[in-house]
This record gives structure tokens, C-alpha cells and sequence, in this order.
């Protein structure tokens, strides 16, 4: 696949797509060429317009546009709001425990220092 993004790439810059031009973009890639697959590439292009293909490649149509759903009157939310609020404070809360907890196990630590 590599081999032909490179041949795609010669082309697309407006260079003339040969051996010594895929090889050139490979090794600047990083990838090590083999010229057997390179030699099988140019023989398979020979014949082909790239721009004819890269044409045909692409959808002659753009897919049609997809109406909303309809829309449906939604029932009012019950009030869980109360509930969230009263989850979030107890979050609070035991956020502040476990700090309050992990503080005096600190404080421990440093008094065994200094006995």
C-alpha cells in the first residue's frame, strides 16, 4: 500500500512517477524499497490515468440528506434535582472525611519521628 501512496504522492506534486522517484519518497519515509514491487508497480501504471481513476474512485453522488425525527413532546422531567444536590453533598462530605483521615495518618507518621 505504501508503494502506491508513494507513486500517489509523486503524482499529486506534479513529478513524473518512476523507479528512482518511489524509491526516493520510501527511503524518505523511512521504509527500505524493494525494487521488485516498485518494478511491478511502474509496469502496472503504465497503462493507467491516474486522474481517470482517482475520479472513478470517487461517489459520483453525495448521499441524500437524512430528515430530523420528528419530534415528540417530551413529559416534564420529575424533580430529581433534590436527590442529585443531596448526593453531591454527601460526595462533599466524604471527600472531606477521607482528607481529614489521610492528614492525621500523615501527622502520625511524623510524630513517630521525633518520639
Amino acid at each position: 500500500m505504501e508503494y502506491i501512496y508513494a507513486a500517489l504522492l509523486l503524482h499529486n506534486s506534479g513529478k513524473e512517477v518512476t523507479e528512482d522517484g518511489i524509491t526516493v519518497v520510501m527511503d524518505a519515509a523511512g521504509i527500505k524499497a524493494d525494487k521488485g514491487r516498485i518494478k511491478a508497480l511502474i509496469s502496472a501504471l503504465s497503462d493507467v490515468n491516474i486522474d481517470e481513476a482517482m475520479v472513478q474512485a470517487q461517489p459520483a453522488y453525495a448521499p441524500a440528506p437524512v430528515a430530523p425525527p420528528a419530534q415528540v413532546p417530551m413529559p416534564a422531567a420529575a424533580p430529581e434535582a433534590p436527590k442529585a444536590e443531596k448526593a453531591g453533598k454527601e460526595e462533599e462530605k466524604k471527600k472531606k472525611e477521607e482528607e481529614g483521615k489521610a492528614e492525621e495518618t500523615g501527622m502520625e507518621g511524623l510524630s513517630s519521628l521525633f518520639g
